[in-house]
């Protein structure tokens, strides 16, 4: 049965999420306050980032926290403003790091990320978008033995979990991948199936195209509020209400806010992400390169090179710190040393995390006719096709590919 569908957001998750349900022959329709990919789906790294299964909130991260956050350019930093309003959402951060939490969180994001690679690769063949992708693999860097052999945990849960990869000994093997890195980078991890998209915000538009050739619909609204009806919902827009028979809330950093709407209080922060994206021909970019030791990394975006990433829990409210953009821009230039640095173009955004790095997707506990699909941090583009064929299921009333327990709305 076709019905009546509104999508509030128009970022990758939104609007992958409408272009599968018209795909399926509901009426769609997407709202955003400021239209196509106008958040943190327009400057990301470009990253599908498959084999990223290791949540933040990890056992031992806040043994490290106190030396990152007493630098306020560190790759984890919390502004001193924002201290005391983030304590109970750093307090299920902490609990999520213990190790029961997180070997589950682990084993939920493994199957969220085989699923997103499968419906990735649906999503480009359907849309004809492999002119987009570049599938060029990725580096994750160490700096001496003892760094490389910490890591060596992680990379055995990444082979448990089917993940192809391969670990590189020497500065020479690193260098027939990616030459031009200082000799300070001793190991590496190299997954061969990671890709990127070759310009995030092209990529959605080209979702926004393929959306509205199969029928949908954007509109530029901000929704205020969010009710529950009988039959549906009715949104309360600064143009006047709409209603639908179905409501799917992928707004992002402010999904919440229309979640506690409908009674549901969910912890979710905001990963404030920075970067400077390069011109063309500031560096031979080969891969996409991870700096883990530095919360950074490098990608290639339409033949320039962005570098960006780090982590600043900050809402939404503060003014951004673009220190931060200048701060990796100059470790870029030490680990690479033929970077050239001139001609950037700084950015920030924000990307809404939860505690455990866990998305939520499922039915509001009080309000069936409401789909959430939020809070997937820096991996929005990642899950955002694997998350847009759980939606549909949702809607269809189907079996799931993958159980929805551990992204359930009511878990917190």
């Amino acid at each position: 049965m076709t019905q009546e569908i509104i999508v509030i957001g128009a970022g990758v998750v939104g609007l992958s999420a409408a272009l599968a349900l018209a795909r399926e022959g509901h009426s769609v329709t997407v709202l955003d306050r400021e239209g196509v990919a106008a958040g943190a789906s327009r400057g990301n790294a470009g990253a599908f980032a498959f084999t990223d299964i290791m949540p933040l909130a990890s056992p031992g991260i806040l043994r490290k926290a106190p030396g990152w956050l007493l630098d306020p350019l560190g790759p984890l930093a919390i502004p001193p403003r924002y201290a005391l309003q983030i304590t109970p959402w750093m307090l299920r951060f902490w609990r999520a790091s213990w190790k029961d939490r997180h070997d589950a969180s682990v084993s939920a994001q493994a199957a969220l990320m085989g699923l997103a690679r499968e419906a990735t690769e649906r999503q480009i063949a359907a849309t004809k978008g492999e002119a987009l992708i570049q599938r060029d693999g990725q580096l994750q860097l160490y700096e001496g033995e003892a760094q490389y052999r910490a890591s060596l945990p992680a990379w055995e849960l990444r082979r448990q979990h089917g993940i192809r990869y391969e670990l590189l000994a020497s500065p020479g093997a690193i260098a027939e991948i990616q030459p031009g890195l200082d000799a300070r980078f001793t190991h590496a991890g190299f997954t061969p199936d990671w890709m990127n998209t070759r310009d995030p915000l092209a990529w959605v538009q080209h979702l926004a195209q393929a959306f509205q050739q199969a029928g949908g619909r954007i509109a530029q609204a901000n929704v205020q509020a969010l009710e529950a009806t009988a039959d549906g919902a009715t949104l309360r827009t600064e143009t006047g209400p709409m209603t639908a028979a179905k409501v799917v809330v992928a707004a992002g950093a402010w999904s919440h806010h229309l979640a506690r709407r409908l009674g549901d209080r969910i912890p979710l922060e905001t990963e404030r992400g920075y970067n400077t994206t390069l011109p063309e021909g500031a560096f031979d970019l080969r891969t996409h390169l991870t700096f883990s030791g530095h919360g950074f990394v490098v990608s290639r975006i339409n033949g320039g090179v962005r570098v960006g990433g780090a982590v600043e829990l900050g809402g939404l409210q503060l003014p951004p710190n673009y220190r931060r953009a200048e701060a990796l821009l100059r470790r870029a230039k030490r680990f690479l040393p033929g970077l050239r640095t001139t001609g950037g173009t700084q950015w920030m955004g924000f990307r809404p995390s939860t505690p455990n790095t866990l998305p939520v997707i499922g039915r509001a506990p009080r309000a069936p006719q409401v789909i959430y699909a939020f809070g997937h941090g820096h991996l929005g583009l990642t899950q955002s096709a694997g998350t847009a064929e759980l939606v549909a299921d949702l809607v269809a009333g189907r079996p799931s590919a993958i159980p929805l327990a551990p992204y359930r709305p009511d878990r917190f």
